[in-house]
């Protein structure tokens, strides 16, 4: 007799925990309703779906469940090799029914003992086999009636034998006489013995790509993110696939440190599943499927000029089997199940693949890359024409957007190399696209060792270089060594004859000239490679972008003049041979933004204007880098967020975290304060997960610029100690400059201006607007206001007027509105209406929230001080509404201290008599706002620096104050304030 299958024999092991099935709880649910009503009134229900589904796996917990609701489990498993027994299976229920069966009638008795004895019933006729249903329906009905509801669970029911399924069908269809439930469970399409009895069926379908990846995830937790990534979208949602398909994968490739196959291969287990119709299939219809899978198009025109013959009626055989699914009217194939392509692979030889690739190759045009990749796949040895081929394609690859196989690409091509000189050329070039694009920081060590293998002469290549560059400033070496490292590279490039950019400098053999002519050259690049650069940009181009890019951003983050004079020598000459705008927009919006000409904004809204069709995700994020700090991010944001999602599907993974800080910073300039926090956790999860140390920095800034904007100081100042501690022996200056930003700041809303002032003064001078700190365009009106502040508006007018003079109102409205805010502050008395309320009055000034209540806080502090109450309290109210809602307590708490010393307690709406008129107390506005300020411990001098008074005005204040608060000294001002209700001012 057969025993009980394993458990998961078809995807059954998707637990995630014991006992607990991932994503399943819809079916779970089912079937606890299924057991409730089948306690009452028996049910019968046939689980569905396809192979690996997981039906076993839901048939093992509904098992459990019904257990553990009092039913009795009776577990029946069909047998391939049980078949053609009579009764087998129906004897895995009888068997531990032994002693039930001996206190039935004697004639039942009989009838099931002959089922028992294999054959007892040879010929299974039906007089017979009625009665043995009927015997089993006596026999479940009493196995319920004493000890509760009865539940038969039934596995591959497409392998019961006819007598057993006949029965079973019988009972199944009366179960409502007694509270007996039948679950059973069916691959779909599978024809068995209990087809047509009516049996309710439920599908069981794929899991859905959440549960997917938390079932890979738990199961190999290991596993790099984007290798998981190509397992779920393989399996299709199939458990046995999600949890089987790891085994063929080496530990390097799980983690990402060697390249995947195009088709995976299949272990045991799901060539079972997925191999046996392809098997089965014409030899004819096989070919056909092979030369699919080789093409991956899915086009039908392609598969009849490569074999010939009528298509259409040769896959027939694979349609009506369920493995394919062919649209006659689009000419497209498609297989039903993405594992499918890898059994039809398995099932083939190595010779039938390359003779299939060299057919395919033989339908596209000289110089494509369909041809290209297929010859490549052809390759039985070093090919270096194709090699050559391949060079061209990776860029190509790249800029349409998939980094990922660009990278994968280029390997492939170093495999095929000739020589050692091209192959370390070109892994050297996988390391540079892996480090700056990819996410592959970790494995650029391992590929530029295997690099130096390869060619231990060319080993200071320009890509070796930008790579181990990339890889030092991210790690424990010094902006200092990788600028020399990487401008030595530029230099040494820039000399030498493979300035060209193509492969034929580093691989042997002159038949590549003609293969590089016929390949790369011609009108076939109109379309592809001019779409997505400036001019016919090879390879060799491309590489050399990636080193002044990296450069460039050295430069930025070193914020010292001479490094960036050496980066515009370096790039001078590079433009000549090769120029590129966005190099040139990068330099002078991002690296310079104060003094950024006209013409170089006008290109860049230009670049803005066609991010919408942009595929190449290191122009999108570099032309959103380029908008940054002069106000164009907002029409990056869609563009951005595409990058976002690919690197979230395991694409290039270095420019989604640039693009999440990007978004972040625009949330941080509109005001979605909400959206910053997890749009920079989930930047910061994928630094620390794949080593990018420096590319966390600005992630960092902005949580701590947060931070100190909402009042949480301590947070502020542990990230700003952190970006100093960080970046100080790294020779990163612009980290203290960040640090400087968060700490100045912080204190901006505590009201703490001499702090503030001290911070901003420690990276500007006053009048200056470095060329070499283009994060200082961030923080002339917070200098303008600390300097004022604290009696220094020489240096706040002087700081100012060179704003003016660089220009800088005219690169965007809102640093427009800064500036006439920042000269209005730095007025030492009288209120300038005219830049105050040209600041306020900014055309949708509201897209700035934070700056724009900032503004409206410090005219209203103006006016007040100037006695123009009513006028006063309008732009204090705005401002304190704009502040709660950011959440910025600080500059909520200054804002509620200035309507409150105008009269007014906070809360009371804008219009009513309250408002208008304040209520009568003991103290006056201006009196308790001072006594407060002393409470806290501030002297005179430093409450008069707040408030804009003099010291003696302070003095003569308290004098007042300390009478009608019935103390003698500052020392009972705390007390004596504690629980003071607004109404007691005036």
């Amino acid at each position: 007799m057969s025993s009980p299958k394993p458990p998961a024999a078809e995807g059954g092991e998707h637990l995630s925990g014991p006992g607990r099935l991932v994503g399943r709880s819809a079916e779970l649910t089912l079937l606890d309703g299924f057991f409730g009503s089948a306690a009452v009134r028996g049910r019968a229900l046939m689980l569905t779906g396809e192979a690996g589904v997981g039906k076993s796996a839901l048939l093992d917990a509904a098992a459990r469940r019904a257990e553990d609701k009092a039913f009795q489990v009776l577990r029946v498993t069909g047998s391939q090799v049980e078949a053609g027994v009579g009764f087998a299976a129906l004897d895995q229920i009888l068997r531990p029914l032994t002693a039930e069966i001996a206190e039935l009638a004697p004639w039942q008795a009989r009838t099931l003992r002959a089922v028992r004895a294999v054959g007892g019933v040879p010929d299974g006729r039906q007089a017979e086999l009625l009665a043995v249903a009927g015997s089993v329906q006596v026999l479940l009905s009493r196995k319920a009636a004493r000890g509760g509801p009865v539940a038969i669970v039934i596995d591959d029911v497409a392998w019961l034998d006819r007598p057993s399924a006949v029965v079973l069908g019988t009972v199944a269809r009366c179960t409502h006489g007694a509270p007996v439930a039948l679950l059973a469970a069916c691959r779909t399409g599978d024809e068995s013995f209990l087809s047509g009895t009516g049996i309710p069926a439920h599908e069981v379908r794929p899991l859905d790509e959440t549960a997917a990846h938390e079932l890979v995830a738990g199961r190999f937790p290991a596993m790099a993110p984007r290798v998981r990534q190509r397992l779920v979208a393989e399996a299709a949602g199939n458990p046995l696939a999600l949890l089987e398909l790891p085994a063929t994968l080496d530990e390097a490739q799980r983690q990402e440190r060697g390249p995947l196959p195009a088709v995976l291969p299949l272990p045991e287990r799901l060539k079972k599943v997925f191999a046996v119709r392809v098997e089965a299939l014409p030899k004819r219809t096989r070919e056909l499927l092979l030369l699919a899978v080789l093409d991956g198009s899915g086009g039908l025109h392609i598969l009849e000029r490569a074999l010939g013959g009528d298509v259409l009626a040769e896959l027939g055989p694979a349609e009506h089997a369920g493995v394919v699914r062919v649209d006659s009217a689009t000419g497209r194939l498609a297989f039903r199940h993405p594992l499918t392509r890898s059994a039809v692979m398995e099932l083939s030889t190595a010779a039938a693949r390359r003779r299939g690739h060299l057919a395919l190759a033989r339908e596209f045009p000289a110089g494509s890359e369909h041809r290209a990749r297929h010859l490549a796949d052809a390759a039985v040895g070093p090919d270096d024409e194709v090699a050559a081929l391949l060079h061209e394609v990776a860029y190509r690859t790249l800029r349409r957007g998939d980094a990922v196989g660009a990278v994968s690409t280029l390997l492939r091509a170093a495999d095929l190399s000739g020589t050692g000189t091209a192959r370390g050329r070109l892994l050297a070039e996988a390391a540079c696209l892996g480090a700056n694009v990819t996410g592959d920081l970790r494995n650029v060590h391992a590929l530029l060792g295997s690099a130096r293998l390869a060619d231990p002469v060319g080993s200071g290549s320009l890509a070796a270089a930008t790579a181990a560059a990339s890889r030092l400033v991210n790690g424990e070496g010094d902006v200092d060594t990788a600028h020399r490292l990487l401008t030595g590279a530029i230099r040494d490039h820039a000399a030498g004859p493979r300035e060209t950019g193509t492969i034929r400098d580093h691989a042997a053999g002159p038949r590549e000239t003609g293969a590089i002519r016929d390949h790369a050259a011609g009108p076939r690049e109109t379309g592809t490679i001019r779409d997505h650069a400036v001019g016919p940009r090879g390879a060799g181009a491309d590489i050399l972008d990636e080193a002044l890019l990296t450069l460039l951003v050295m430069c930025f983050h070193s914020g010292r003049p001479e490094l960036w004079k050496v980066f515009d020598a370096e790039a001078a000459k590079a433009q000549v041979r090769s120029p590129d705008d966005l190099l040139c927009v990068l330099r002078s919006a991002f690296g310079d933004p104060a003094h950024a000409a006209p013409a170089v904004l006008e290109l860049l809204d230009g670049l803005v204007a066609k991010l919408h069709r942009e595929t190449d995700p290191r122009r999108i994020v570099r032309t959103a880098v380029a908008a940054a700090y002069v106000d164009r991010l907002p029409g990056c944001r869609s563009a951005l967020r595409r990058v976002v999602d690919d690197g979230r599907d395991g694409g290039a993974i270095t420019m989604a975290i640039e693009a999440f800080f990007l978004l972040a910073n625009d949330a941080y300039l509109s005001g979605q304060w909400g959206d910053l926090p997890n749009l920079t956790d989930e930047g910061l999860r994928w630094c620390a997960r794949y080593d990018y140390r420096l590319t966390a920095q600005p992630g960092r800034f902005l949580r701590g610029l947060l931070a100190a904007a909402q009042g949480d100081t301590a947070t502020a100042r542990r990230t700003a100690d952190r970006l100093v501690a960080w970046g100080n022996p790294r020779g990163l200056g612009l980290l203290r400059v960040y640090a400087a930003h968060i700490r100045a700041l912080s204190a901006l809303g505590e009201a703490d201006f001499e702090s503030a002032y001290r911070h901003l003064r420690s990276v500007i001078t006053p009048g200056e607007i470095p060329a070499h700190l283009p994060h200082a365009l961030w923080l002339f009106l917070d200098f303008a206001e600390a300097a004022a502040r604290t009696g220094r508006h020489g240096e706040a007018a002087a700081h100012v007027a060179a704003v003016r003079g660089a220009g800088i109102p005219a690169v965007s409205p809102r640093l427009a509105m800064m500036t006439d805010a920042a000269e209005a502050v730095a007025a030492p008395d009288a209120v300038d209406h005219e830049l105050f309320r040209r600041a306020v009055d900014t055309p949708d000034a509201e897209r700035w929230p934070f700056e724009w209540a900032r503004i409206r806080l410090a005219y209203g502090e103006r006016l007040r001080r100037a006695r123009a109450g009513a006028e006063a309290r309008g732009h204090l109210d705005a401002a304190l509404g704009t502040f709660r809602r950011l959440g910025a307590g600080p500059w909520s708490a200054r804002a509620a201290n200035e309507l409150r010393a105008s009269g007014i307690p906070v809360g009371v709406p804008v219009g009513t008599a309250a408002y208008e008129a304040g209520r009568p107390a003991p103290l006056t506005p201006q009196e308790l706002q001072v006594a407060r300020l002393a409470a806290t411990g501030l002297t005179n001098k430093q409450i008069a620096a707040r408030l804009f008074l003099s010291p003696r005005t302070v003095a003569g204040h308290l004098s007042n104050a300390f009478p009608k608060l019935n103390v003698t000294s500052r020392a009972g001002l705390r007390d004596a304030l504690t629980g003071l209700a607004p109404e007691r001012t005036t």
